[in-house]
């Protein structure tokens, strides 16, 4: 048996402390360290994994253990500085949406893994999503142009305000969230995009005046296809229709939908970010009478993987790049392309005009 991978976790909020269990589960990573500033943080999770080496910078954890591997689970503006860090070390490295603030950055991090000969893999979450590859394939079969509709709105309160404040600092919604959805729209075009516009809005004195806490992109591609991505955090956002995930072709739509009956999910509930329940596939054809030729088809997903679970996946793939020296260079060219878009709506946002790609 080819013996473990030793690896660090930079950030212990709430995706790194999944992603240690993930490495503490996982038989094929040896969990050596925790890092993170706040020391009650990483003092509990590290008493929940029956003890792990702690230390409060990147640095100081690579010094004394000598991983193979980093996972950069800190807040975004620091992702592309730790992963150059990591990879200067010689480590392989998973990180965090979205791996970089800036396209250079981005570009920057990968030819450097190029140069090292070292695995970047990039927390993309929906990509190891059952049911969300399959909403991808099915919108494909729909016919082009495709219409996609999308959102992630998060009411916030307490803890969770505090952390959207500190992304705030630094990154908009649909910067942060984007990346995810505009990633998902790329793979369901299979085309590149051609222009962005986007809007956005300040609404709270607790942020930055030059930050915008709710944004909506429009994003143009190649086949004609359009998409909008619409995402806002804080405490005056609104629960209603905070989940859209819609898709419209001319042969049909297919849609995530809530079950009839089902449990109210909250926008601050981090698993039912990537909860799907059920897919509602609806197919256009028309009879000789002008009636639908077929009734619409609900696929039940509620058997899907929580959000444990789907980290879990995450890290067996990387695992499984590290093991079989795969060839990541499709993965992080979408990486940079859908972070490309969204900082093209970012600055739209702040000019006012549309940016061509």
């Amino acid at each position: 048996m080819a013996d473990k991978i030793r690896v660090v976790v930079i950030g212990c909020g709430n995706m790194g402390s999944s992603h240690a269990r993930a490495y503490k589960m996982l038989d094929g990573f040896e969990l050596v360290g925790l890092a993170d500033r706040n020391p009650e943080v990483r003092d509990r999770l590290a008493s929940e994994l029956g003890g792990v080496a702690q230390f409060d910078n990147l640095n100081a954890a690579i010094n004394a253990t000598q991983p193979q591997a980093a996972a950069i689970c800190t807040y975004p503006d620091t992702h592309a500085e730790f992963a150059i860090k990591s990879l200067n070390a010689n480590l392989h490295v998973f990180v965090e949406k979205p791996i970089a603030q800036t396209v250079s950055q981005a570009r920057e991090v990968v030819a450097l893994a190029q140069t090292k000969g070292k695995k970047v893999v990039v927390g993309y979450i929906l990509r190891q999503h059952p049911a969300w590859m399959q909403f991808i394939e099915i919108a494909r079969t729909l016919g082009k142009p495709l219409v996609m509709r999308m959102n992630l709105n998060q009411q916030s309160k307490g803890a969770e305000w505090q952390c959207h404040k500190r992304l705030l600092k630094t990154m908009s919604p649909i910067v942060d969230c984007g990346v995810h959805y505009v990633d998902v729209m790329c793979q369901m075009t299979q085309c590149q995009p051609v222009r962005v516009q986007a809007i956005g809005a300040h609404l709270s004195d607790e942020i930055p005046t030059k930050m915008y806490n709710y944004g909506q992109l429009q994003v143009v591609f190649a086949d004609g296809s359009v998409g909008w991505y619409e995402a806002g955090w804080g405490p005056m956002m609104s629960e209603t229709a905070f989940f859209v995930k819609d898709v419209i072709g001319p042969k049909g739509s297919v849609s995530i939908v809530k079950p009839q009956g089902g449990q109210k999910s909250s926008s601050a509930d981090i698993a039912s970010h990537t909860k799907t329940n059920c897919l509602r596939k609806h197919n256009a054809e028309l009879d000789g009478n002008g009636n639908f030729a077929r009734q619409d088809t609900l696929i039940d997903t509620s058997d899907e993987p929580d959000h444990q679970e789907l980290c879990n996946r995450e890290q067996a793939y990387f695992l499984k790049t590290i093991r079989e020296d795969m060839d990541l260079s499709e993965h992080l060219a979408d990486v940079v392309n859908s972070l490309r878009i969204v900082l093209a709506a970012d600055e739209s946002v702040r000019t006012g005009r549309v940016i061509s790609l």
